[in-house]
Order: C-alpha cells, then structure tokens, then sequence
C-alpha cells in the first residue's frame, strides 16, 4: 500500500514523465511535419537544404558574422537548426533574386521572414546597435 511521502513521489514521477513524453512527442511530430514532401515531391527541409547548397558560395566572413550575431540569442541547442532555417531563407530570397552575393539587405529580410515576431525586437535592437537603419523594413515587422 503507497503512503506518505512515497505516494506523492510516484505521483510527481508520473506527471513528470508523461509531460516529458508530451513535450518530446511535440518536437518530433513538428520535425516529422518538415520532413513530408510537399505537392512538388520536397519537403520544407529539402527546399532549406537546396537554398543553402545552391548559395554557400555567396556568403562572405562579414555576413557570416552578423548571422551568428543574429542567431546568438538562441539556446545553443536549437542554435543550428535556427541558423540553418534563418540561413535557407536568406538563400532563398538570394536565389529568387538571382543576387550575386548575400548582402545586408538579404539578411535582414531573411531574418524578419524566418523568424518569429518575437524574435524581431531582438534584431531591431541588434541594428540600432550596429547603427544600421532599417526603417524602409517597418511593413516587414
């Protein structure tokens, strides 16, 4: 018979392990949702993976930078998902637009569409540091 202090402890250890079953449940059904193709037969990661081949010779060490600087508020775990994902879009924005390099332009847009609006208080703040202007992104926000 489960008494005392041992009743509550088995009780905390199961709400424990199926919410750490729900939340882990969650991020596998979000990533299994990725990974389905699409009508055109590619998934959303194979589109970033695309993005991101096709426009990694463009990037140069300033821009690479700005986008670490960018991702940084990430936990280091999600980090290199963030990145990828926030990098694939500028890709794609590079490539729609047949750019011949990632410029400041790209990553800013890139960003603000990757991203959630929550993030975007973080990148505004981030160019005020750098005093780079980015009023003509307002209808972006």
């Amino acid at each position: 018979m489960l008494e005392g202090w041992f009743l509550w402890f088995i009780l905390f250890w199961v709400v424990f392990l199926l919410s750490m079953l729900v939340i882990g449940g969650y991020f596998m059904f979000r990533k299994f949702l990725q990974r389905l193709p699409k009508e055109d037969g590619k998934s959303d990661l194979d589109w970033q993976d695309f993005y991101l081949e096709k426009t990694k010779h463009m990037w140069k060490d300033e821009e690479k930078n700005l986008l670490e600087e960018l991702v940084e508020p990430v936990p280091e775990l999600f980090r290199d998902v963030a990145r990828a994902k926030i990098a694939g879009k500028i890709g794609q924005l590079a490539f729609d637009e047949k750019a011949s390099s990632i410029n400041l332009d790209l990553i800013i847009r890139g960003y603000i569409m990757a991203t959630p609006k929550r993030d975007h208080k973080f990148l505004m703040k981030r160019l005020n540091e750098k005093q780079i202007d980015y009023s003509e992104y307002k209808t972006l926000f």
